[in-house]
């Protein structure tokens, strides 16, 4: 080798180099997460909300006082329309429509310009709030129907008695509408006309149901989260806890998430139900959490929102502040342009009325200057426009 070497030296002729041996580091696809967050944009509407708000995508509905719905862009906070419409509960949305029950009125909006789509009488009240999915609208009543309309119309399709009122909203998934009734049954009906195909009791009145595949995934009022399954409504699994289970589940690819009035936030495996961790929190939860990349939050009364990892054991991610109590659960989209994401956050004060905010992750930090600039000149920031748009002519 050392002959051969020096050979070449003499002759001039270059000898080639070991190619050098490579190692690859598998990139790291975890996407970023919501923390360290900022605020990307603040909306002070100057009144109070009269129902909680409806969101669909990137667009958020404000029912507001005086008989009013008032639509802005989540991207930058900017309204879009505001019209006559007195909803007495929450709006239900689609991509081209926005649903509003009124005192004896159901009517539709579009999206596009708040103008109205189809209007009917519907003097029945709700028991729960009015539900779209895949061109179907559903509506709960407290007289214990469930009553399915063409979304695109509003043409009455189906009624189906239950037997009870409902005790959250139903969810749609597949070929199914699953009923979360007052008196403890959950109540499988087809979408297509309302037959009931399975009906099982709980040990209490359900909550919100998260419908996965095969698998049902709702809390009850006699301290146990339950599985179910599609087919037939009985329960793969229950898992006991310390109180009443409210709101609506999470789920991912691994683990389920829910909250109970014993003050704690679960994660259980979504095939075994094994408990996967715990954490106790330090405000009672008034909603089910939310799931913001690879955090979970946790709505309460309190004026933060507590966030958890949902990959490493519920550890503290840190806490979202708000300013106010939270007026509803937060909404999560991802808005072009903005890495990770968006969390849409409504407050309310009883004397400035409701505020939205948008948080998202902080990608670079603030620039502080080390001393005062010369000759600098204070520019305040312009807030967003009052609430005082024209109310355009239907």
């Amino acid at each position: 080798m050392l002959l051969s070497a020096a050979c070449a030296a003499r002759t001039g002729q270059a000898r080639p180099l070991p190619k050098p041996k490579t190692s690859y580091t598998k990139a790291d696809r975890t996407p970023l997460g919501l923390f360290p967050a900022q605020h990307l944009w603040t909306l002070p509407l100057n009144v109070q909300l009269v129902a909680p708000p409806a969101f669909q995508d990137l667009h958020g509905f404000f029912p507001i006082e005086g008989g009013l719905i008032v639509a802005y862009d989540l991207t930058t906070g900017t309204q879009m329309w505001i019209v006559p419409a007195a909803a007495v509960s929450r709006p239900a949305a689609s991509r081209d429509l926005l649903f509003v029950m009124e005192d004896g009125t159901l009517e539709a909006l579009h999206v596009a310009d708040g103008s109205s789509a189809w209007k009917l009488p519907f003097t029945e009240q709700l028991a729960a709030p009015l539900v779209f999915d895949n061109g179907w609208l559903v509506a709960a009543t407290t007289g214990a129907s469930i009553v399915a309309f063409r979304a695109s119309d509003g043409h009455l399709v189906w009624r189906s008695d239950i037997g009870s009122p409902a005790h959250a909203p139903p969810t749609l998934a597949d070929d199914r509408v699953y009923v979360p009734a007052e008196d403890g049954r959950v109540v499988a009906l087809r979408v297509n006309d309302g037959t009931q195909v399975w009906t099982h009791y709980l040990g209490g009145a359900p909550s919100e149901i998260l419908a996965t595949g095969d698998r049902l995934f709702v809390g009850s009022k006699d301290n146990f989260f339950y599985c179910l399954k599609t087919q037939d409504g009985s329960v793969d699994w229950p898992v006991p806890t310390g109180a009443d289970v409210i709101g609506l589940p999470v789920a991912d690819a691994h683990n389920v998430y829910f909250v109970s009035l014993d003050n704690v936030l679960r994660a259980v495996h979504r095939g075994s139900g094994n408990q996967e961790w715990k954490r106790v929190l330090a405000v009672r939860p008034t909603a089910g959490p939310i799931q913001a990349a690879n955090v979970i939050l946790v709505t309460s009364l309190s004026k933060t929102l507590p966030a958890f990892k949902a990959s490493e054991k519920g550890l503290s991610a840190g806490d979202l502040g708000t300013g106010d109590e939270l007026a509803s659960p937060p909404h999560v989209v991802t808005v072009p342009g903005i890495i990770g994401p968006v969390v849409i956050v409504v407050t309310n004060d009883m004397l400035t009325g409701a505020t939205v905010t948008a948080i998202a992750r902080s990608i670079e930090p603030t620039a502080t200057p080390i001393a005062p600039l010369p000759d600098a000149i204070m520019v305040t920031p312009a807030g967003p426009a009052p609430l005082v748009s024209p109310i355009p002519k239907m």
